[in-house]
């Protein structure tokens, strides 16, 4: 997982470790893009390893929201998913075609 540090992409949030990203939502599918995530503040090495390692799970639980209507491309709302130790919370912000994303321990 690349990141880019210059950028601060995903929901805005005062809540230090976190990951945020902008996904490219085609339908019920979700994209990342590295050049479209960053990270503010210092997680150890062992977070970052886990974060990596649940962070396909994550996105298939956000698009399994997609598919319930849960997560509107059309719709401001937020959701919340709990996996692995880590809280993410996405919305669309009524995008029509992203997902914004911030993932913290």
């Amino acid at each position: 997982m690349s990141l880019t540090p210059a950028h601060e992409w995903g929901l805005k949030s005062d809540i230090v470790p976190r990951f945020g990203a902008r996904l490219i939502q085609e339908g019920n599918r979700l994209h990342y893009l590295a050049d479209r995530a960053g990270l503010k503040g210092k997680f150890t090495p062992e977070q970052l390893q886990d974060l990596e390692r649940s962070f396909p799970a994550i996105t298939e639980q956000l698009e399994n929201l997609l598919r319930t209507g849960e997560l509107n491309p059309r719709q401001q709302h937020q959701v919340v998913v709990h996996l692995a130790g880590f809280t993410c919370i996405a919305d669309t912000c009524g995008s029509y075609g992203y997902v914004y994303i911030t993932i913290y321990p």
